[in-house]
């Protein structure tokens, strides 16, 4: 049973319906929010208290706050979807959680109990349940951002005394709005996401600043992402700066890189290796070379290789290009291709998303 409660506190100017309809139309990806906010406070004394769902708007902090200064944060990313009957529902929100106590003990954070993360977003989801799209208006949903930081106003390397948590909301249309084509990957070997002993198994900022630098040189390098490497040898993959990745092979075998502790262990990832047999698939989790995906490309042996994670829940990969040479996973004429295995798998997640098959696993949890 959840120790916080969130009552709603009344929106003097909530949008209207034709802006918020307008908006719906055309959300695209982490530019609008819904009208209101979670927020909630810990503090040493206390624990955690004052919960509630208040307008959405300004935080105010302090110019001294602990974490404009030692960057002690976590957050998570889920998605709320509207069933064909009007209900609203979360996928694996209970993963979520766990992931974020695991990424607030790393950071030195007090952990958010699961049964009070999963009602502080039932009670954002249901105070701005209009927010959420309509059943039928393709791959559209409610992107749900729980976030924690540390907001004691002081100078100085310990764990704050005081603690901000809040969820905010945000209406997010299909991530491929012209349908879904391959990417394109720069391998990163001048840049690492995160290193041995660091936070790369948390879900923090510092991880997603440490990997924009490969980024920018990705795409210089004409590439739309970079896939980073373990960060002592530059040998093994590890994934892009938000993203795991998969290979799938001829003979059945989809295989991930193994969790060393330097990977962010995604919802998507695992609910993919949960699904494999059950797709006739092999699943592998071990320590993958660079070389492997590039001689695999050249011999035929790979078959397809796809990244996922929540935002986009699976993206064909195309092309890897290198400082020297580039190999592409199916036919070059079209960047690769999407293949029979991609599709399956993403088309069997959304579908269990959408409640348009039966959710054998029990993933999901009704918000509304």
């Amino acid at each position: 049973m959840a120790t916080l409660s969130f009552p709603v506190a009344d929106h003097p100017s909530p949008t209207g319906t034709a802006e918020r309809e307008a908006i719906l139309a055309n959300p695209g990806f982490g530019k609008q929010f819904s009208d209101h906010m979670v927020r909630a406070l810990w503090t040493v004394g206390d624990g955690w208290h004052g919960g509630e769902v208040v307008p959405f708007g300004p935080i105010q902090l302090s110019p001294a706050a602990a974490v404009l200064h030692y960057a002690q944060e976590v957050f998570e990313g889920l998605k709320a979807y509207r069933h064909e009957d009007g209900s609203i529902w979360a996928f694996r929100p209970e993963a979520n959680a766990a992931r974020m106590a695991r990424s607030c003990a790393r950071l030195a954070l007090p952990e958010l109990p699961e049964a009070d993360f999963i009602a502080s977003i039932k009670a954002l989801v249901q105070a701005d349940e209009a927010w959420v799209p309509a059943f039928g208006t393709g791959e559209t949903s409610l992107y749900l951002r729980p976030f924690m930081f540390a907001s004691e106003a002081f100078l100085g390397v310990r764990p704050a005394n005081e603690v901000y948590y809040s969820v905010i909301a945000s209406p997010a249309g299909a991530y491929f709005a012209g349908g879904m084509k391959p990417v394109s990957l720069w391998v990163s070997t001048d840049f690492a996401r995160a290193g041995e002993g660091g936070t790369g198994a948390a879900k923090c900022g510092g991880n997603y600043a440490s990997s924009l630098a490969g980024q920018l040189e990705g795409i210089s390098h004409g590439c739309d992402q970079a896939v980073f490497l373990d960060s002592s040898t530059h040998t093994y993959i590890e994934e892009l700066g938000g993203m795991n990745l998969f290979l799938v092979y001829k003979d059945g075998r989809l295989v991930t890189p193994e969790l060393t502790g330097t990977i962010l262990e995604g919802v998507t990832r695992s609910s993919i290796l949960a699904l494999a047999k059950d797709l006739g698939l092999q699943p592998e989790e071990r320590r993958v070379p660079i070389q492997e995906w590039k001689d695999g490309a050249e011999s035929g042996e790979l078959a397809e290789v796809f990244a996922c994670g929540t935002a986009a829940v699976v993206t064909a990969v195309g092309t890897l290009k290198w400082d020297g040479g580039e190999v592409t996973v199916g036919d070059p004429s079209i960047g690769g291709g999407i293949g029979e295995v991609t599709s399956s798998i993403r088309r069997s997640l959304l579908d269990v998303q959408y409640g348009r098959a039966q959710d054998t696993n029990g993933w999901m949890t009704r918000l509304a």
